[in-house]
């Protein structure tokens, strides 16, 4: 039997061990007098998961290996200094391509090594089988270091049966050994593994990588020694969003025992140091046993340097919603992680003006001490020509995978310096609660700067004057979402003004479901059912939400669907289509709690149930589904008493793998029009003539744009206007941001590196035509994503790398039509997907002693475009208002 099958049956089905042992093995130890040789051979494989044809890489190697005993200790025989030299080492590179690929080179080479630097011995302190450490006269390099830590781990194993925590080139891990008369499995859980931390991952999981690893080892013990070694390690690691975008990794090991003859005589000493001492030229080093992670260096890469010399000659269409702008926005933020802060300094004051707002991006995204440090000298938080620069760094910032409390630190310095411009302001605010956030997910909430972060926004808040400064505080921490801050927001969500109150019940909603306590439920139903004071619709519809959404008791959800009896017709049906939309979402939380109410006929019948007359409606429906997400897309509509539209709101979400994501959230409101387009009586709490918007992106709020404020702003800018729509979000940003060292048992060491990149350009507009009586609003998303995956596999003289890239560029549109002349008032709603084109490319590459070669692969597809149906109604009423146009 295969080792790999062997492995199999033996770790799945324990048929290597039908019976339990009878009597415990031997002790290991090695005799004096007697040289051990073993032929130890290892494997390694890289391979697409979604390309069977592109079969990835594969390395052989095989090599003689003598053991003997140095010491050992004259009180505990089993305690022994071992003296191991690896010679005849030969490396197979065997890459197994289809004959119709193209490949720059013979696929196939071997070549020999016979370094002095992989004959020099090493010695392992060995006691009972747990190797205590390793020692080598001279350091060596990396890679071949650990191969010796590789064939080192075989040399680790214990025959007594139980779990215990070992430590070998993987780290220090959790170990579960089964043992019979003749054999012992040893199972790692390498998922359990602590060592040296390396590399990085983005905060939201969604954007991060599944790591599926599994480690066993199959000892065959004689006489106390080793006589044969079966281990096999995988690994699978793909994208949590896309898990056929990835790699599989399998590392083999076997050493034998090919023979015995009489060896070199035991050294006689007291204690191990005195072993070590008497051993010549010198006394061998102690080196760790875990991995060190080595990364290889980039020798072909632009340096920041090379690109400054040609920089006045680039001429670059910036076209942010296309995939060759993110591209390059990915190749500059790893260009700049590598550089020096002179040349990043320089490339924003010599970059041409068009181009500085793209390379602050890129320098955010960099995160490297060098790029936030030129950043922090060439922003001037002061200047007011450099406000749209500012917009631009505090939402990279803002919407960073993993900052950095440098990051933290550095907008905190800048907020508490010079006096900003209103808009920089009230942005950076917003800005430092993502990060304190995102920081505190990373769990580095204890950290100073974070917490004097909250602070600051805390004190602020109550510092604060007027309701829009609240507002900003209060938007903050609805980023922070940490449980310290919900006291502060229950308190504004009953005694702020209506705008406060609503922000603040806003910022609970975002709340998981954990930190919505009882305490917060009651304030809730207090807002609700308006039992101390009145409050606004938006406040009341928002606090019934969030008990509909966490558990509510039956009580609770019997008085909440009680008292739409009582609700204006509007809020009535906009809180009955929630409801409904939970009866008919077998997954929601609260879908039992509801069906246990509804057995009873007092409350399911018609009077109750029943939607009253008004447009008003919420509805979620499937966007995607695929084997590892499911998008939704969902949208709420709230009208006032009048017909005129007071809110709409559309999300999207992802859920995938347990972990969700608010994609995006568009949130447009409009008070006071009933006055000016004779459309009635502005309601009790909407006296305020106003119309704008509220953006959440990749679950970061943004700060909120105003199309108007009262009438007389309304004519300037109907006068004034340019025609163009008001941007809401116009950039590059990282998505995915992971580096993960893998070091496999064998001594080979895998690097896995992720770069999403996101190109995005929203905006929206709102037109009003009083002589018309037309109310529209239109907003659009174009945006570009590129994810470069790519997995390296190292050696000493072999390197491979398999390489995935994928782009996809979409549009969409959401419009709304609101016709206020004819009775009743009509309105038609409208959101269309652009086709979208989808790109993918493969590459593998592979280099030994005497070869190398590239095999490049790719495909591509056209995603055809659609229009959304909503609801019937909508569609009744798109094609009278689209027909009469």
């Amino acid at each position: 039997m295969n080792l790999q099958a062997t492995l199999k049956y033996c770790g799945l089905l324990f048929f290597c061990f039908p019976s339990a042992a009878k009597e415990n093995l031997e002790a290991p130890s090695f005799q004096p007098g007697i040289l051990y040789q073993y032929r130890y051979s290892l494997h390694g494989q890289l391979n697409y998961l979604s390309r069977p044809s592109l079969l990835g890489s594969k390395l052989r190697a095989e090599a003689l290996v003598d053991v003997h005993l140095l010491w050992r200790n004259t009180n505990d025989e089993r305690e022994q200094l071992l003296h191991i030299q690896i010679h005849d080492l030969q490396v197979h590179h065997e890459p197994e391509h289809k004959k119709n690929q193209t490949i720059n080179s013979n696929p196939t080479s071997k070549a020999w090594l016979n370094t002095t630097e992989l004959q020099q011995p090493f010695f392992i302190h060995w006691n009972n089988g747990k190797v205590e450490g390793i020692y080598e006269e001279q350091a060596g390099k990396p890679l071949m270091v650990e191969l010796k830590r590789g064939l080192v781990s075989l040399f680790q194993f214990q025959t007594q049966p139980g779990i215990v925590t070992e430590e070998d080139i993987s780290g220090t891990c959790q170990v579960t050994y089964v043992v019979s008369n003749a054999s012992v499995l040893k199972t790692k859980d390498l998922h359990s593994c602590i060592r040296q931390k390396f590399g990085f991952s983005s905060v939201n999981k969604i954007f991060g990588i599944l790591w599926q690893p599994t480690s066993k080892s199959l000892y065959s013990v004689e006489g106390g020694f080793i006589n044969s070694v079966l281990s096999e390690e995988s690994h699978v690691i793909s994208l949590t969003l896309k898990s056929s975008i990835g790699v599989s990794i399998i590392s083999r090991q076997h050493l034998e025992l090919v023979t015995q003859v009489p060896g070199s005589k035991e050294v006689h000493r007291n204690s191990l140091q005195e072993a070590l001492v008497a051993l010549k030229p010198g006394k061998p080093q102690r080196i760790n046993m875990a991995s060190e992670p080595f990364k290889r260096p980039c020798t072909q890469c632009p340096t920041l340097k090379t690109y400054l010399k040609t920089l006045a000659k680039r001429k670059v269409k910036m076209d942010v919603n296309k995939a060759p702008t993110t591209w390059k926005f990915q190749k500059v933020v790893r260009m700049l992680r590598d550089a020096k802060k002179r040349d990043i300094l320089l490339l924003l004051k010599k970059a041409p003006e068009d181009m500085v707002p793209f390379y602050v991006e890129a320098a955010v995204a960099a995160q490297s001490a060098a790029s936030l440090t030129a950043l922090s000298e060439f922003l001037d938080f002061g200047s007011w020509k450099q406000t749209p620069l500012l917009q631009k760094f505090l939402y990279a910032a803002a919407l960073s995978p993993r900052p950095s409390k440098d990051l933290l630190r550095l907008v905190l310095d800048k907020l508490n310096g010079k006096k900003a411009d209103a808009s920089i302001w009230e942005t950076g605010y917003i800005v430092i609660g993502s990060l304190v956030g995102k920081l505190c997910q990373m769990k580095l909430c204890g950290l100073e700067d974070v917490r004097q972060g909250i602070e600051t926004v805390l004190k602020r808040l109550d510092d604060a004057k007027s309701d829009s400064e609240k507002i900003v505080y209060l938007l903050s921490l609805s980023n922070a979402l940490l449980p310290e801050a919900i006291p502060t927001l229950l308190r504004y969500t009953e005694e702020g003004s209506a705008s406060v109150s609503a922000a603040a019940v806003s910022a609970l909603q975002r709340y998981p479901a954990q930190h919505i306590s009882s305490t917060v439920k009651m304030a809730m139903k207090r807002i609700f059912h308006q039992i101390q004071k009145r409050y606004s619709k938006i406040s009341r519809l928002a606090a019934a939400e969030i008990l509909l959404d966490n558990e509510p008791s039956p009580v609770d959800f019997t008085n909440i669907l009680l008292a739409t009896r009582e609700l204006e017709p509007e809020m009535s049906r906009f809180l009955l289509s929630k409801i409904q939309k939970i009866i008919h979402s077998h997954h929601h939380p609260t879908w039992q709690v509801i069906k246990e109410v509804l057995k009873d006929p007092q409350i399911n019948n018609y009077h109750i149930l029943s939607s009253q007359i008004g447009s008003s409606v919420s509805f979620t429906g499937p966007l995607a589904e695929t084997n590892d997400a499911h998008s939704t897309f969902g949208m709420e509509l709230l009208f006032s008493a009048s017909g005129l539209l007071r809110k709409s709101m559309t999300s999207f979400n992802i859920l995938s793998h347990g972990h969700h994501l608010q994609a995006a959230q568009i949130t447009i409101e409009a008070k006071g029009l009933e006055g000016v387009l004779g459309g009635g009586t502005a309601e009790e709490d909407e006296y305020e003539f106003m119309a704008g918007m509220s953006a959440v992106l990749l679950d970061v709020q943004l700060r909120p744009v105003t199309f108007f404020q009262g009438y007389t702003d309304l004519m300037s800018k109907i006068f004034s206007s340019s025609g163009e729509p008001t941007n809401v979000v116009k950039g590059n940003t990282l998505l995915m941001d992971h580096q993960q060292a893998i070091p496999l048992q064998s001594g080979l060491q895998a690097m896995i590196n992720v770069q999403g990149g996101l190109g995005l350009d929203v905006s929206a507009d709102i037109d009003m035509n009083m002589w018309e009586q037309e109310f529209k609003t239109s907003t659009k998303t174009r945006g570009a994503l590129t994810i470069d995956f790519q997995a390296e596999m190292d050696a000493p003289i072999f390197q491979a790398t398999v390489q995935s890239q994928t782009e996809v560029e979409m549009a969409s549109n959401f419009n709304t039509m609101t016709r206020l002349s004819d009775s009743p008032i009509l309105m038609c709603l409208q959101f269309t997907e652009q086709p979208a084109s989808y790109r993918e490319f493969f590459l593998v590459t592979e280099s030994s002693a005497k070869n190398s070669m590239t095999v490049r692969k790719g495909r591509q597809a056209t995603i055809p475009g659609r229009e959304l149906p909503l609801h019937r109604a909508n569609s009744e009423m798109c094609k009278i208002l689209l027909g009469n146009q």
